[in-house]
């Protein structure tokens, strides 16, 4: 398989996993208090550069099909693509891969409860709750997907893995 052919398949089977997991577990993927199961995936950029792509549409479609407002689809998308690409960037360590991505989200994603939503919560607080969140899912649930993923990580996306 040519390399753009695979680059274009493995982000759009990880934007379909992202989707799949954020609609599938709605209740939990949004609001002030989220632990979104699909950021668990934000581990992948540690194999693939095809997850920067894959995630960020993932992220936007998933958002777009759970009925947020515009500007959440656009920021948290821009979330999204701002910690997988750090997260790239950092993949020579394993364990530093989703800090970004916490980051971005901690201080993105209040920001649009606040000013999007009208969520009449202090910023700071919703910063505090949504980062328990970031890490939950991306540290911890994360750092299971890398754990099973890295054994088959080289098999499965062995073009790009680990630069």
């Amino acid at each position: 398989m040519k390399k753009t052919t695979r680059f274009m398949t493995e982000a759009a089977v990880i934007a379909a996993i992202y989707v799949i997991l954020t609609v599938a577990f709605a209740p939990f993927s949004f609001g002030e208090v989220q632990v979104r199961i699909s950021e668990g995936l934000a581990v992948l950029p540690f194999f693939t550069p095809a997850a920067i792509p894959g995630l960020t549409i993932g992220c936007l479609l998933g958002n777009l099909l759970g009925g947020a407002i515009p500007v959440d689809v656009v920021f948290g998308s821009l979330a999204t693509l701002i910690g997988a690409a750090i997260g790239y960037m950092l993949r020579k360590n394993k364990y530093l891969v989703v800090v970004p991505t916490i980051v971005s989200n901690t201080i993105i994603v209040p920001l649009v409860l606040f000013y999007g939503y009208g969520v009449n919560l202090p910023i700071p607080l919703m910063m505090v709750t949504v980062g328990i969140g970031e890490v939950i899912s991306c540290g911890m649930i994360g750092f299971i997907f890398l754990t099973a993923l890295e054994k088959r990580g080289q098999q499965l996306f062995g073009v790009y893995s680990k630069a």
